[in-house]
């Protein structure tokens, strides 16, 4: 063989080598086209995202993420089931009662977010209101697509009173804060760290403020999750991993150091209060992120018991025909290995 064959061949074989590194960077040098999204606005609750793609962590796995805003849950899961997007932060309920609704376009959750539920009912500490089933027959402000008043008749459930008597108020989420501040709603259904700012930024502090989060009152249901295209998670099984092993990174460092984590999300939205996100990612990191469960198996992951609490929790406050088995909704094949998982805080 000549040596100028050889040499080729050796050339060839590395390039080989390389685009196997590589296996989303095309021969021309494009990155794969990920898109992903967050399921609301850019708060803390996108800081684990915007700060993987800051800090390269997406084009170092040889993605390009397009990171989105969304409109809640159920906008963002039905963008998902219909290929618009590969993957989005949603609630695991919204997801169950979509598969329940469109069986041919049913998502998988492929990791855990919230490992705890932020889902709660706020009320003001020197009303009426003293425990969840006062909460009978009262004015509530929630938005028929929040998670919080769709998931309300289990919490009712583990409670002990009726939730039909309950009058929901729809209206939008700022001039609801307003209002709920003013005193014109008894109670108000949010994330927990969603409605603790909102309402802070409204003159009314956490210390005028009880709290009934689903957690703490006997739901065991896990909040979002990444809920997956089924198309993306079989074309593109390699991508999906890259993205999540890069999104698990972007939390634990977020988690570790919220200062960085809200600085991404200033960077990202100039007219978001770095302070006030900061103090977001906080409540978010210790009250649904930093638990036993993800001590012990890392973020991201779960368990069957309650991956079943979820489904059997949803399926009563939906009222949904059939209920699907645990592998109809969740899939561990794209977590990353333990060691990226764990912890770091």
């Amino acid at each position: 063989m000549s040596l100028q064959r050889r040499s080729l061949l050796r050339a060839a074989a590395g390039a080989t080598t390389l685009l196997a590194a590589t296996p989303f960077v095309r021969a021309q040098g494009s990155l794969h086209k990920f898109k992903f999204n967050l399921g609301w606005k850019v708060e803390a609750t996108a800081a684990g995202f915007l700060l993987a793609q800051q800090r390269g962590y997406y084009k170092d796995a040889g993605l390009d993420v397009a990171i989105d805003t969304g409109n809640g849950s159920a906008a963002a899961i039905s963008l998902v089931g219909s290929g618009a997007y590969d993957c989005a932060s949603a609630d695991l309920a919204t997801m169950i009662e979509f598969n329940a609704n469109n069986p041919a376009a049913a998502l998988k959750a492929v990791a855990i977010m919230y490992d705890l539920n932020p889902n709660a009912i706020l009320v003001r500490k020197d009303g009426p209101i003293r425990k969840p089933a006062d909460l009978a027959g009262k004015s509530i402000l929630g938005q028929p697509f929040n998670a919080s008043r769709k998931l309300f008749p289990a919490f009712a459930k583990a409670q002990g009173f009726d939730p039909s008597g309950v009058k929901w108020e729809n209206v939008a989420p700022d001039i609801g804060d307003t209002r709920f501040v003013k005193g014109d709603f008894d109670a108000a259904a949010y994330f927990f760290f969603t409605g603790l700012l909102n309402l802070k930024a409204r003159g009314m502090g956490p210390e005028q403020i009880t709290m009934f989060r689903y957690s703490e009152y006997g739901m065991k249901s896990y909040g979002n999750g990444f809920v997956a295209n089924p198309k993306s998670t079989e074309e593109h099984a390699d991508a999906m991993k890259a993205f999540v092993k890069a999104s698990t990174r972007g939390w634990t460092e977020a988690m570790a150091d919220p200062r960085a984590g809200a600085a991404a999300v200033k960077a990202r939205e100039p007219l978001a209060n770095e302070d006030i996100e900061f103090e977001r990612l906080k409540l978010i990191a210790t009250g649904t992120m930093d638990t036993p469960d993800t001590r012990r198996d890392g973020w991201g992951a779960a368990t069957p018991a309650r991956l079943q609490a979820t489904i059997d929790e949803t399926v009563d406050a939906f009222g949904l025909k059939g209920k699907p088995a645990v592998a109809d909704i969740w899939t561990d094949a794209f977590l990353p290995a333990p060691a990226d998982r764990k912890l770091k805080a």
